[in-house]
């Protein structure tokens, strides 16, 4: 649910943005909306399921997604369809990092860990691609408004299973006090850095305005670090980053995030609005990929054992990189299978090969009490990744399809009244962000070789239990 409700927006996007107005740049926040909140928010969900109890945090979040989920399925105008979403992000944010931290604080560290990491991922990334499937068959039968209200009935029996099946765990403390402040100054800071990002496609750079938007992001961001550094419990403890294993998988999951929902969003706009591809057409034109996202991470959580993380790692970002450039050269009359599907699944498989390796990799030398907040630490990353690298990317294809087409463009699209002239300067627009994605995915492999390479479990050392059943990491990194 919480990944898919990040995709099963993008083949929605063209009937949300005719019926209920949005601005060709404002559509984003239909994304970037939930996924801000998401990111901001994630940390303090990690961290509430160490302290209060996974199945209390599970529950909790499952309500409020689904309770935003039904009100963004009424929203009657922008306004109210992203403060809905902003709320669906933040019962992301909290019901998340408790399914991990469940994972975590269940299996010993090696196969069997290695296997449940790789259902999770598997599931994870299957809910990200099948969310194109699902929303192209509830808009395309049904109404964009569905996308929303399918989370409330699965939300109501994901809530009587946990209750019936979950048992409760938490952090064995006293004191139980949440970095509030830290986790509104990060949200507020990174917010204000995309509203800046994407303004830039009418606002110019140096511009008062985006320098004052720019600025305020700065000081919030900057308050956030002060906060970290003075709180008695603070959202992330900077000593963490002193573990090289753990920062280096956050660049690189930042970095793939950013290119990973940018792939989904601009292939969704592409299909639709160039190719002319209805809601259902495009959602079954996702399918191979959501099975090659599953594939990949079933991949890596079996041969992780064997090759090692980061050649796994390293690999699968190449393969995407090879994905994104060819993907890069779209016309306005490309065949689905040479320039969508074989791209396409490079692309899937890629990613998929790298959920399960960068998730050992941050958590192989954590505590099992600090697990959420390291779950929670790298699903932030994917996030501020995403919510980032979509808004620059976007701003990037605009700014080119602007520059062919001066005025007009988004009106043509939503009333379906499309010359080639501007399905042509979309189509480059969205070439320019798949090659950006291109050399975005060489930046990460090349942080990805830095990865110390978890190969092998110490087989003369026996992980330590604790007091609820979990066991102290004890893999190997060279």
């Amino acid at each position: 649910m919480v990944v898919l409700d990040v995709s099963i927006v993008n083949v929605a996007l063209p009937s949300i943005r005719g019926d209920l107005h949005f601005s060709a740049s404002g559509l984003q926040w239909v994304v970037n909306a939930y996924v801000l909140t998401f990111a901001g928010f994630l940390l303090l969900g990690g961290r509430a399921a160490d302290l209060f109890g996974r199945r209390r945090i599970f529950v909790l979040g499952l309500g409020l997604f689904s309770l935003a989920s039904l009100a963004g399925g009424l929203a009657d105008s922008a306004n109210m369809l992203t403060a809905a979403r902003a709320a669906q992000g933040l019962g992301g944010a909290i019901l998340s990092p408790a399914t991990l931290t469940i994972i975590m604080t269940t299996f010993d560290e090696g196969a069997a860990r290695n296997r449940a990491l790789g259902t999770w991922s598997s599931v994870a990334g299957a809910g990200g691609a099948a969310g194109g499937i699902l929303g192209g068959v509830l808009t395309n039968y049904l109404s964009w408004r569905w996308v929303l209200f399918v989370n409330v009935p699965i939300g109501a029996v994901a809530i009587a299973a946990g209750l019936a099946y979950l048992t409760e765990g938490r952090r064995p403390v006293r004191a139980r006090s949440l970095d509030v402040a830290g986790a509104i100054t990060v949200t507020a800071g990174l917010a204000a850095l995309v509203y800046a990002i994407v303004n830039t496609a009418s606002v110019p750079w140096g511009s008062a305005r985006t320098l004052g938007v720019l600025g305020g992001a700065v000081v919030l961001l900057g308050a956030f670090v002060v906060i970290q550094m003075r709180s008695a419990a603070p959202l992330v403890p900077l000593s963490l980053f002193r573990s090289r294993p753990l920062a280096a998988a956050n660049v690189v999951m930042l970095l793939t995030g950013a290119i990973f929902f940018s792939f989904w969003y601009f292939l969704s706009l592409y299909m639709q609005s160039v190719l002319g591809y209805s809601p259902i057409k495009a959602g079954l034109a996702f399918l191979p990929m959501a099975v090659s996202i599953i594939l990949g991470a079933q991949v890596s959580s079996r041969f992780m054992g064997r090759l090692g993380a980061r050649p796994i790692l390293v690999a699968g970002i190449l393969m995407s990189a090879g994905g994104f450039f060819w993907m890069g050269h779209l016309s306005l009359h490309s065949p689905y299978t040479g320039a969508l599907l074989v791209p396409g699944i490079l692309v899937s498989v890629g990613v998929g090969l790298c959920f399960t390796p960068l998730a050992a990799v941050a958590t192989s030398g954590v505590h099992y009490t600090q697990a959420g907040l390291a779950s929670g630490l790298l699903n932030t990353s994917r996030q501020v990744g995403g919510s980032i690298g979509l808004a620059a990317l976007a701003t990037l294809a605009a700014d080119r399809t602007h520059a062919l087409v001066r005025g007009g463009a988004a009106t043509a699209v939503v009333n379906g009244a499309q010359p080639a002239a501007v399905g042509r300067a979309l189509t480059s627009g969205y070439d320019r962000a798949f090659l950006v994605g291109a050399l975005v995915s060489l930046v990460a492999a090349a942080v990805g070789l830095t990865i110390p390479d978890i190969r092998r479990r110490n087989p003369a050392a026996e992980p330590a239990r604790t007091a609820v059943g979990a066991p102290t990491p004890v893999g190997v990194m060279e």
